[in-house]
């Protein structure tokens, strides 16, 4: 792990201060005494690790002075959401002692606002403001690891086994950045399925076969005999377009504009993904249904979906039919499944968890972000809030909300898999999600992470010159044939084909 500069300077100037004033993976007396199965967990925890550290790790660790057996270590996790809750000290006060009681822990949550987000975790990483746990995503992730931002918790895991036995390998790998270990992975909807959603009134007025329709070619038939029959586009797109059509490909987080590796490739060749003659299909799908009226004339221009739409496409599971989809329509809808579910650090990196690389008791950040994912009181707490006040539950054990006024971002903290069902539903979506993940197809790349230090050049202006052209062709506006070679002609000219070689190279370097 990239050590930073300022890291011993740290060291030194904490070694200066009270243990009683510091804050962030600091520590205070337990009223719980030295007895409690939490506290021997810790300790058999802390020997097995010891013989299992890197020389530097151990360095580190003795630098660090970890928390004596019989102190409470105050840990700071800062996520997004909608600010802080109005009754965290009430919340915050329950959930310590039951964080206590199990693992010698109190939790401090600094929850950053949906708008502030972005320029608060970047200068928290950049100037290593104190925290313990940050959350954090794929756009940033792989950046964050190269400059030293976060703890490498490979071996760490060991001391965490209801941690790393319950999340899957796969998740791992997804997140492995150079062969190491830097977040943990939230176990959600971790996978990515598209699904094909029908408004089930003209379904049953047109009598289509909805649930054989499973690629974008087998709606046309259909499509054309609901835009014929109710006189108006039933396959509304915004200006970002239908995207989806390049997600047969793993771009492999890099960002780089019409390159990646089929899901279907075992041999990683990294191609151009425009060029493939599945995606044009696609595209030339898109035209045709444009010019025929299938999708709205202001596609390329419009900024946001109206509220209702005949047939579109959205990522999910299929009781978000009951859940989501049909309830934001105020209609019953259908679905079918478009194409196979994907597994890849761009699906698994939508939230993550990150242990500070100046933590100074990892392994106690580490149990904290186990017991979320495996213990349900405080996976509960932190998902729906304070009990008697937010939420309760009810003779079922089922939860009720009281209100909704619970600010703190569901999936930014853990599994959905361990949160108690709400008393309003009757299926349990998770389990569908949960069976969605277990049968994802696993990216042929899965683990390997892209430096785009070696072609930054190429991808800021292949990336300007794909943006000018995107639009119109995932929307159906332009004629693929004509604006595909277009645009790779343009690419190339970039530096297309030099961005392409150094991915390739590093991922047969990965192998």
């Amino acid at each position: 792990m990239k050590k930073r500069n300022w890291k011993v300077m740290s060291l030194l100037l904490a070694g200066t201060m009270l243990a009683g004033t510091l804050t962030g993976c600091g520590s205070s007396p337990s009223n719980e005494g030295s007895s409690g199965a939490g506290n021997q967990e810790s300790s058999q925890q802390s020997e097995e690790q010891s013989g299992e550290q890197s020389e530097e790790q151990s360095e580190e660790q003795s630098e660090q002075q970890p928390v004596a057996s019989g102190d409470v270590v105050d840990i700071k996790w800062v996520m997004v959401g909608n600010g802080m809750p109005s009754n965290y000290d009430a919340w915050k006060a329950k959930l310590d002692a039951y964080l206590e009681e199990k693992i010698g822990v109190h939790l401090d949550v600094e929850v950053v606002k949906w708008d502030n987000w972005g320029d608060r975790r970047n200068v928290m990483v950049k100037t290593n403001e104190d925290y313990d746990i940050l959350f954090t995503d794929s756009g940033s992730y792989v950046s964050d690891v190269q400059m030293g931002a976060f703890a490498d918790i490979t071996t760490l895991l060991d001391s965490t086994p209801a941690l790393k036995s319950f999340i899957p390998e796969d998740y791992w790998d997804a997140v492995a950045v150079q062969g190491g270990i830097y977040a943990v992975p939230t176990y959600k909807d971790s996978s990515a399925t598209q699904y094909f959603v029908w408004d089930k009134e003209l379904i049953d007025k047109y009598e289509i076969d909805y649930e054989n329709m499973h690629d974008l070619q087998s709606l046309t038939e259909a499509l054309t005999k609901i835009k014929d029959g109710e006189g108006s586009e039933p396959f509304i797109l915004t200006s970002d377009g239908l995207g989806a059509v390049l997600d047969k490909y793993d771009g492999m987080g890099a960002g780089a504009p019409g390159i990646g590796v089929s899901y279907n490739d075992s041999t990683k060749k990294v191609v151009s993904v425009y060029e493939q003659e599945d995606v044009m299909a696609d595209l030339k799908t898109l035209h045709e249904w444009y010019q025929a009226g299938i999708i709205n004339a202001d596609a390329n221009t419009l900024g946001e979906a109206p509220k209702y739409r005949m047939c579109y496409v959205a990522q999910g599971w299929p009781l978000a039919a009951k859940t989501v989809w049909g309830p934001n329509m105020d209609k019953e809808v259908v679905v079918s499944q478009w194409g196979d579910t994907h597994l890849s650090f761009g699906t698994v990196g939508g939230s993550l968890n990150c242990i500070s690389s100046s933590c100074k008791n990892p392994e106690k950040a580490l149990q904290l972000l186990e017991l979320v994912n495996t213990d349900s009181v405080v996976r509960d707490a932190l998902y729906f809030g304070l009990e008697g006040d937010n939420f309760e539950y009810n003779a079922e054990g089922r939860v009720h909300k009281i209100n909704t006024d619970w600010p703190m971002a569901g999936y930014t903290q853990g599994t959905f898999f361990n949160v108690t069902l709400t008393d309003d539903v009757e299926e349990n979506q998770w389990d569908e999600v949960k069976a969605l993940n277990e049968q994802a197809v696993p990216s042929p790349v899965l683990g390997i992470s892209i430096d785009t230090t070696e072609f930054e050049d190429e991808l800021a202006n292949c990336t300007e010159i794909c943006n000018r052209y995107k639009k119109d062709l995932l929307t159906g506006v332009a004629d693929p044939e004509v604006e595909v070679p277009k645009m790779m002609e343009e690419l190339r000219a970039a530096g297309f084909d030099t961005m392409l070689e150094k991915i390739q190279a590093q991922v047969d370097a990965a192998q």
